[in-house]
């Protein structure tokens, strides 16, 4: 596990490969205009993104979680510019290998 490791990091040093993710994001969805926006950035991303999971925490916060698929670099550049927004409370990315360079 530990090589395997080692060679899924390596993976995601070359900008050209290809990865799978998860986005995970809690917002205050009465945060003015913060809805629309991420609405637009996910429509501007739609070819990297899969599925799209939307939870109520509460009244006033809701967690997304964006499964995505493509080049390291357009993944991390679409978790920046969620994470980059005015009114995300927290924003994470958790990238894995497609399995295509372990087998």
């Amino acid at each position: 596990d530990l090589i395997r490791e080692k060679l899924v990091e390596e993976e995601w040093r070359h900008s050209q490969s290809e990865v799978v993710g998860t986005i995970s994001y809690v917002y205050n969805h009465h945060k003015r205009e913060l809805t629309d926006r991420l609405i637009d950035i996910q429509h501007d991303h739609y070819a990297r993104i899969i599925s799209t999971q939307h939870i109520h925490l509460d009244h006033d916060h809701c967690l997304e979680v964006i499964i995505v698929k493509g080049e390291v670099g357009a993944v991390r550049d679409l978790a920046d510019r969620i994470k980059s927004l005015k009114g995300i409370l927290h924003c994470s990315l958790s990238m894995t290998t497609t399995g295509r360079e372990l087998a």
